[in-house]
């Protein structure tokens, strides 16, 4: 009780593991290694879910720990927090040291530079949204973490999904895959009423979910990039109950190099690849099922700039051939940067709908968190934990 309260006291020590959400899980881990009085803490990507005011509690912390002669090594691919948190950095790149800084002598865009060979080019946001409704929610609920949610998504349309962890933004993407039954509400494809009672459904009506937790989720560990590749269209290559290697390989191929998968081995198992090229894989799943709405819950979480790049641009090619897209991030500059437009949720509702020309971190920040809790928070460094990550 003592080292989750100093982190965070609303989790109850008796609790299941299994019964916490994942940030409170991910509190769980730090708290362990608190107990055991560690002197050397290896944190790696300790606030992928963490909300705005757990980053600062988890600064407050890591800062106590170096003061009580505790070395950190902190390994994360959020630079504004490394250059927040820590004095020096060593930077890798493809599994080798390519140098050690101070960052108190570095810009943030020298490291970048670093960790991926070359200048990364700042790219503004492209729209592609037409005017056709291809998904129409209405009143979409399940029986805990969704309340009566509504929207529509358009043909070649980003939509993206803010809010704190909590909210009801991946709960949402898993009823609209079938992974979570829905408990009322209607779900229309254009223009047609559908029923997502399991992800087969949701598949076959042209759905398809990137999920957040890609390693437990979104995998099969031992399994060959091919054969994660086909798992959702399995029947296209083995119509007749026996696999047709050669089609396999074929379409295999095809797609992968489409996502530009590095390095190009499609018989390797898919749990020796980068987290951004199991990423690829998965994204290149779907196009092989020929999905029309994609469904990217924390699309870039645990991967490195230059593949969240590559996310990125992938993301905006599937928007311009047409396909409908729906992002969830904790990361409000990837959802500015990405999005056509922004739903907000709180509570497990749709808090506002902020068209492109009124998005930016304040506004979304402000319909995601509490009145009562933003109030709170003036003149206490709100401000501050917002530009860490006010949408987390």
């Amino acid at each position: 009780a003592e080292a989750l309260a100093a982190i965070d006291p609303t989790i109850d020590p008796a609790a299941p593991l299994g019964s916490l959400k994942v940030a409170q899980r991910q509190i769980v881990e730090i708290a362990r290694a608190l107990l055991d009085r560690a002197r050397i803490v290896a944190m790696d990507e300790p606030t992928s879910s963490l909300t705005p005011s757990e980053f600062e509690r988890l600064a407050e912390v890591i800062a106590g720990l170096a003061r009580d002669g505790v070395a950190v090594v902190y390994v994360s691919h959020k630079l504004d927090e490394v250059f927040g948190i820590c004095q020096r950095a060593t930077i890798m790149r493809d599994g080798v040291v390519v140098g050690s800084v101070d960052l108190a002598q570095m810009s943030e865009k020298a490291v970048v530079s670093m960790m991926v060979g070359r200048e990364l080019a700042q790219e503004q946001h492209r729209s592609h949204a037409s005017s056709e409704v291809r998904l129409s929610v209405r009143g979409l609920a399940s029986a805990t973490k969704v309340h009566d949610v509504s929207f529509d998504l358009h043909r070649g349309e980003v939509l993206g999904i803010a809010g704190l962890v909590g909210s009801g933004r991946t709960e949402l993407l898993r009823l609209l895959a079938g992974a979570d039954r829905a408990s009322s509400g209607m779900v229309e494809i254009e223009g047609k009423a559908i029923k997502l009672s399991s992800p087969r459904n949701a598949i076959a009506a042209g759905i398809g979910l990137v999920p957040e937790e890609r390693k437990r989720e979104g995998i099969v560990p031992l399994r060959s990039i091919s054969s994660n590749m086909a798992l959702a269209s399995m029947g296209v290559f083995a119509p007749r109950g026996v696999i047709d290697h050669a089609r396999l390989k074929r379409v295999a191929a095809e797609k992968m190099k489409r996502v530009n998968l590095r390095p190009f081995l499609l018989e390797r198992p898919i749990r020796l690849f980068s987290g951004g090229n199991q990423q690829k894989a998965i994204i290149g799943r779907w196009l092989a099922a020929g999905t029309r709405i994609l469904l990217f819950d924390e699309p870039t979480r645990g991967i490195d700039v230059g593949a969240k790049a590559e996310i990125y641009h992938l993301i905006e090619e599937l928007a311009a051939e047409g396909h409908s897209v729906i992002v969830v991030s904790s990361e409000l500059p990837e959802v500015i940067r990405l999005a056509d437009r922004v739903v907000v949720m709180r509570d497990g509702t749709v808090a506002a709908e902020l068209d492109r020309a009124d998005l930016s971190e304040q506004a979304i920040a402000a319909h995601a968190i509490p009145q009562s809790e933003t109030q709170g928070r003036q003149g206490a460094g709100a401000g501050k934990a917002q530009d860490h990550r006010a949408g987390a």
